[in-house]
């Protein structure tokens, strides 16, 4: 998308006037897949003329960066049929306040839940529960007009009243505490039947983008939930097109046909055309992908290069399979737990950046050839790329890491209490995946060949793996070291900025004089005061020069502090059987395309069978 296009996006976004449509992670965990691992460029050097050759210009995509373009579905539409769909991990939590929420997970919870917002094609958000939305002037007044006619699947209708009520429980969710303060969020009330006002404390330009995720703009069921808060995980009640029908958490999720579902296609066909989805957690990726291939699954998910590698072969070597890729912000990598010694110092942190080999990370990850190195959020071809933070990011120079780290390993003062030349140790963890286990070990053995760290590399599986980071026992400090992780979307920057550059605790919020502002979804829990501030006034603009600027200027310091570090931007697909049709062409209410699978997260309404 062109930043012409992008400013004409935003002015309709953030537009005064009613947006009218008939309607229209975490950040999440791990990195990305597959292939031997080869041992880093452990003891080279790396001279930073060569490095700068390697960095990505604005535009470029990798050489293997397919993504299935978005089009209208064709064929006719069939009513029946029953899928099963593979999931990399099992959603333990279904209630979009309080249950944090990856790829798997969202892929169930969009069947059972509807969001009051959605993004076209384009990447515009148009009103989908909601019918139209407008704020005042200075974007602290948002009202929505809620469309006629939906009820839960329990039966009792959606009002705006609904939307009020759910609002006392989102300010305390584990998962939509942070989303609710990231968006100033401050009091919703019911204007009218169907009319609901949102009041901010402080100006959001891009208050949309938070109705359009799981935490604020999934509607539920708020008298259920304060009666059964625990229940509802098992038995959760949306206004979605498919109901749950079981839940056999580890084994199988069945969601079946809504029959008073509200929703149309743009023929006027009722919704959903399949009776019945059964989501079964398939964690091996080899596993996952051969129960396609056998028809023991009929659709699978992927967030891992090498296991889009190994599809494009069987699918090339006549296997009858589709493959629905998508590669775009979403980039792997890891994170840094910055309240924790030796990582709360930046010395170790740039060290161990510039001792990681990003090239040999995305080779064991099965991704060279599919995935640039990252060196930001943003990917090459996104609107939201800088140059600028590319050329600043800490490229591979082993020699450079060493020196860096070993002025932290040789200050009488270092920060974890050991002596003066003694390694550093570091925890570093990632789900149990082959692949990622991998490109750990390239990691592992490029740090450990400096001679100046001890790795223990730990693995967790991927919902545990989220637990730890989060922290919900600890304070929501998390206790881990070097974590692998990912970052960014297609959503708005200043939805997943705003909520992971907040203060991670009270005490810190506290000292920077902005007590009631803690997010636990800052992973890193890293905090720089002018950071957030930025990352806040991209909210308080629609001017797309002036947002560039400060998303900008967070890359860089991001770039100077590492409290992160990236592998390379995130390939994911969808492999289907031939016969699963209209995955990618969902639509909005309008009648505007969907803006389709980023994060592989699917929209199943308007699935169907093939005859």
């Amino acid at each position: 998308m062109s930043k012409r296009s992008l400013s004409k996006l935003l002015a309709l976004l953030f537009s005064f006037a009613m947006i009218a449509a008939a309607c229209g992670s975490d950040s999440s965990s791990d990195d990305d897949s597959s292939s031997d691992t080869t041992e880093g460029d452990g003891g080279g050097d790396t001279d930073a003329d060569d490095t700068d050759d390697t960095i990505a210009e604005a535009g470029e995509e990798a050489e293997g960066d397919v993504d299935t373009e978005v089009v209208e579905n064709e064929g006719e539409r069939v009513y029946g049929g029953d899928i099963a769909v593979g999931l990399e991990a099992e959603a333990v939590g279904l209630r979009p306040w309080e249950d944090s929420c990856s790829s798997p997970c969202y892929n169930i919870m969009v069947t059972l839940y509807d969001k009051l917002m959605e993004q076209t094609v384009d990447g515009q958000y148009e009103p989908f529960l909601l019918e139209s939305i407008s704020s005042n002037e200075d974007f602290t007044e948002w009202v929505g007009v809620l469309r006629p006619g939906v009820v839960f699947h329990n039966g009792t209708p959606l009002t705006a009243q609904t939307l009020a009520d759910m609002f006392p429980i989102q300010q305390t969710g584990a998962a939509s505490a942070g989303p609710v303060t990231a968006a100033n969020l401050a009091g919703v009330e019911a204007t009218g039947e169907l009319e609901v006002t949102y009041t901010l404390s402080q100006p959001n330009s891009a208050f949309p983008a938070t109705l359009a995720r799981a935490g604020v703009g999934m509607p539920f069921d708020p008298e259920a939930a304060a009666a059964d808060p625990d229940g509802y995980s098992t038995n959760p009640i949306g206004t979605g097109p498919f109901m749950i029908e079981s839940r056999d958490l580890d084994n199988e999720t069945v969601v079946v046909r809504n029959p008073d579902y509200w929703g149309v296609d743009p023929d006027g066909n009722q919704l959903p055309f399949l009776d019945s989805i059964s989501f079964r957690p398939i964690p091996d990726e080899g596993t996952r992908l051969d129960a396609v291939l056998s028809g023991t699954v009929d659709a699978m998910q992927t967030l891992r290069q090498g296991t889009i590698r190994d599809a494009r072969a069987a699918r090339d070597g006549g296997d009858d399979i589709a493959l629905l890729e998508f590669q775009g912000n979403n980039v792997g990598g890891g994170q840094f737990n910055t309240l924790v010694p030796p990582y709360d110092d930046v010395r170790v942190r740039r060290g161990l950046t510039h001792m990681n080999s990003q090239e040999n990370v995305i080779e064991a990850l099965g991704g060279t050839g599919i995935s640039l190195p990252g060196t930001q959020w943003f990917s090459p071809d996104s609107p939201w790329y800088s140059e600028k933070v590319a050329a600043a990011w800490p490229q591979f120079d082993f020699e450079l890491g060493v020196s860096t780290l070993q002025e932290y390993v040789d200050d009488p003062e270092r920060s974890d209490g050991k002596a003066v030349g003694e390694p550093i140790d570091v925890e570093l963890s990632c789900p149990p995946d082959p692949t990622l286990i991998a490109a750990m070990q390239v990691l592992e053995q490029t740090w450990s060949a400096s001679g100046l760290v001890n790795v223990e590399l730990t693995n967790y599986d991927q919902q545990t793996h989220i637990n730890y980071a989060l922290g919900a026992e600890n304070g929501f400090v998390g206790e881990h070291g070097a974590h692998c992780w990912r970052w960014s979307s297609e959503d708005d920057p200043s939805v997943g900025l705003t909520q992971g550059l907040a203060p991670p605790t009270a005490e810190i919020a506290e000292a920077a004089g902005i007590p009631d502002v803690v997010s636990p979804l800052n992973f890193a829990n890293y905090f720089d005061g002018e950071v957030f501030g930025a990352a806040v006034a991209s909210t308080q603009t629609a001017d797309f020069d002036e947002r560039y600027a400060l998303f900008e200027s967070i890359m860089l310091k991001i770039a100077e502090d590492v409290p992160i570090w990236y592998s390379g931007h995130t390939a994911t697909a969808f492999v289907t059987a031939p016969d699963v049709q209209g995955l990618i062409g969902w639509h909005t209410p309008s009648g505007e395309l969907g803006i389709g699978i980023p994060n592989v997260e699917g929209r199943w309404a308007e699935v169907w069978l093939a005859g």
